[in-house]
């Protein structure tokens, strides 16, 4: 019960603190996602995109438990996509939560053949 109402305060949190009405969150589609791969100690997460592109979320603060297992996230949105600053993650075994930070693309889509 403590680690739900833990996880329930982090969420209200993010949603009162989310961006500014006019600054657009940058989201990518769970369905598109080929893999992911924790960093820096569990500070970042890197995406690898069906598309080609690799993003990387930036943490809101450090998640050392994805360093060693896998994690787990809610989405109930109809397009099933994941925002910066907006979405938390648990870690599978430890139940650890993380928040999502800024996503910042370090490897542009593969173009299409023409």
């Amino acid at each position: 019960m403590r680690k739900f109402v833990y996880a329930a305060a982090i969420f209200a949190g993010l949603v009162a603190a989310g961006a500014p009405a006019n600054a657009a969150n940058i989201c990518i589609s769970t369905r598109d996602v080929l893999d992911t791969q924790p960093q820096d100690d569990g500070k970042a997460i890197i995406f690898r995109m069906r598309n080609g592109a690799v993003w990387r979320n930036d943490l809101q603060g450090a998640c050392p438990d994805l360093r060693f297992d896998g994690f787990a996230w809610t989405i109930r949105n109809p397009d099933e996509t994941v925002c910066e600053n907006m979405q938390t993650l648990r870690v599978l075994r430890s139940g650890e939560i993380c928040a999502l930070g800024k996503f910042t693309q370090t490897k542009p889509p593969r173009k299409k053949a023409m």
